[in-house]
């Protein structure tokens, strides 16, 4: 049964958000992951001289979204996409440039929360955890038909999962997997005794690693990335929100590398060969929500904040 208030869902570290985009010029707003709406009520409340386009592959989220904007009529529009889509979805609206720019990576509480989609490991559900029902591959595919090493390797690579052969083992061994809550007791069973016993839940790195490679989360990050970069303009600023080592890494890596240029000269020595900084960072590098923020939900902890603002150089 669905809740009456199926995305209702506390935006992560909103205000470091709203501040981030405190200064960027007036203009378009991009939130390549509008979810439910909460992030970009806030920027919009904030900012009377942005107008917001909100991308989502999640009908519910965009459904939840237009009421949760519904205040801001006439200054926003929605779209059905990928987050890596970005730049097509802002060529169709008529814009050239963006002012600024936001990923929440991962995926949303109400998500979570509704057992029909298959995310929860705590409820019954299908094996699903598909986050736009036009997509192919579910996670009955993966636990139900895919090689044990493959799914070893998923599970070390998108989990970071020391148990990941076990599990692979267990899951094999237990085919035919009917639902949710059937996966996250095999997984339980494959870990032993005294790692159950603390941490989170056993099924955690199983059920996001299954989750990431259902939708394909990772390949996208980067692409989508270089497109917002591509679309800002002088001084506006992107803005990542990560939950996921790999998530992280990825756009550690993007932002040093626009930052870089592609400079090939030595390290702490001058730099010869005319490369310009696209993006710099905004300080601290990288930051992580406050103990308030934290007290009252708890699924924020894992988040990782992540600002560059775009430099003049390298218009393309």
């Amino acid at each position: 049964m669905t809740s009456p208030n199926p995305f209702e869902h506390a935006p992560v570290m909103a205000q470091e958000i709203v501040d981030a985009l405190s200064t960027v010029p007036a203009g378009v707003f991009v939130d390549a992951t509008v979810g439910g709406g909460g992030h970009a009520a806030a920027v919009l409340e904030s900012r009377a001289d942005l107008s917001l386009i909100g991308i989502d592959r999640d009908e519910d989220a965009l459904e939840a979204a237009a009421a949760r904007l519904a205040p801001f009529t006439g200054r926003f529009q929605l779209h059905r996409a990928r987050f890596d889509q970005l730049g097509d979805v802002v060529s169709d609206a008529k814009e050239d440039t963006v002012s600024g720019v936001l990923f929440d990576l991962g995926v949303s509480s109400p998500q979570l929360d509704r057992p029909e989609r298959g995310f929860s490991y705590r409820e019954e559900g299908p094996l699903d955890m598909r986050m736009s029902a036009d997509d192919t591959l579910r996670a009955d595919d993966i636990v139900n038909t895919w090689d044990t090493d493959d799914i070893a390797d998923l599970l070390r690579d998108l989990g970071d999962e020391r148990f990941a052969g076990r599990i692979a083992r267990a899951i094999e061994a237990a085919r035919p997997i009917s639902n949710t809550l059937e996966l996250a007791e095999i997984v339980r069973e494959a870990i032993p005794a005294a790692t159950r016993r603390t941490g989170g839940h056993p099924a955690k790195r199983t059920f996001q690693a299954i989750r990431i490679a259902v939708n394909d989360e990772l390949d996208q990050i980067a692409p989508a990335l270089t497109q917002s970069i591509d679309l800002l303009c002088p001084r506006g600023r992107g803005a990542v929100l990560a939950y996921h080592s790999g998530e992280d890494r990825i756009v550690k890596q993007l932002i040093a590398d626009e930052e870089n240029d592609g400079c090939t000269c030595p390290p702490r020595l001058p730099c010869v060969c005319r490369a310009e900084a696209r993006v710099h960072p905004v300080a601290p590098k990288m930051r992580r929500p406050q103990d308030d923020e934290l007290a009252k939900n708890r699924r924020s902890s894992s988040a990782r904040l992540r600002i560059f603002e775009r430099t003049e150089a390298g218009r393309r």
